[in-house]
């Protein structure tokens, strides 16, 4: 008897603590965080330059940010750069990269106007020490999932000299200097 005085006391204790509806537990929805991508683009050199570097990428509002340094260029001289369309470096002067990343087709141009590659984006400067910090937005653009538009596992190119934006297909940016894959690293 006092066995099941305490079983009925105990359950009594229990219902009391417990909510009187069960709560089931709520999907949670994936944060910005755990579904970013990030990747990585690291730069060896070609066309029998001394250039290298390593480029980050972040998606970021309508685009994939990019980040990261770029050395062994002439000081303060300008170059144009770009995501080509194959993720191929392996050619020395790296041309199995193919042609800029264009998949609307469109009239190569600076990154700012109407008509231009995806993969076109505007010059970038080196330093006194031969050094250019990147911060650029590529925006139209996204990193991973297979989109036309996506860059991923493709290949960033660095030219010899500056994009003009205006000769076609690709600027008059002359040699490739440098080219790295555009590698998913999450």
């Amino acid at each position: 008897m006092r066995n099941l005085a305490f079983a009925v006391l105990a359950s009594a204790i229990v219902a009391g603590c417990s909510s009187s509806t069960p709560k089931t537990a709520e999907p949670q929805q994936p944060t910005a965080q755990s579904t970013a991508m990030h990747a990585q683009a690291n730069l060896a050199s070609a066309s029998g330059s001394l250039v290298s570097g390593r480029v980050e990428f972040d998606p970021m509002g309508d685009g994939v940010h990019l980040t990261g340094t770029i050395g062994g260029l002439q000081p303060n001289s300008v170059h144009g750069i770009h995501v080509h369309e194959k993720g191929d470096c392996s050619a020395a002067d790296a041309s199995s990269a193919g042609g800029h990343f264009n998949p609307a087709g469109s009239a190569h141009g600076r990154a700012s106007s109407t008509t231009h590659h995806a993969g076109d984006m505007d010059n970038i400067t080196a330093g006194a020490d031969g050094t250019a910090a990147i911060s650029i937005h590529l925006a139209g653009v996204t990193l991973g999932g297979g989109a036309a538009n996506d860059i991923a596992n493709r290949a960033l190119v660095v030219h010899a000299a500056a994009d003009d934006y205006t000769t076609q297909p690709s600027g008059n940016s002359g040699a490739r200097v440098a080219c790295g894959v555009i590698r998913i690293t999450q």
